[in-house]
């Protein structure tokens, strides 16, 4: 296990950092999760109950705020 977690980014955020902080935790562009976020929300909404769900879930990137 390589010890990654799952936070919001504080640096690449447009909203809230949900996209920037899963797009830093697979090492892709968060413009492609940000794609993928609005085609899901097109195909059916799932995208948006799922985005304002890890925004409350999420944590923030240790540090941020500080």
């Amino acid at each position: 296990m390589s010890g990654k977690k799952l936070y919001k980014s504080s640096s690449d955020r447009k909203l809230f950092g949900v996209c920037g902080g899963i797009a830093d935790y697979l090492d892709v562009d968060s413009t492609i999760v940000r794609l993928a976020l609005v085609l899901f929300t097109l195909m059916g909404g799932s995208g948006l109950l799922f985005y304002i769900i890890a925004a409350i879930v999420m944590a923030d990137e240790p540090g941020y705020g500080d």
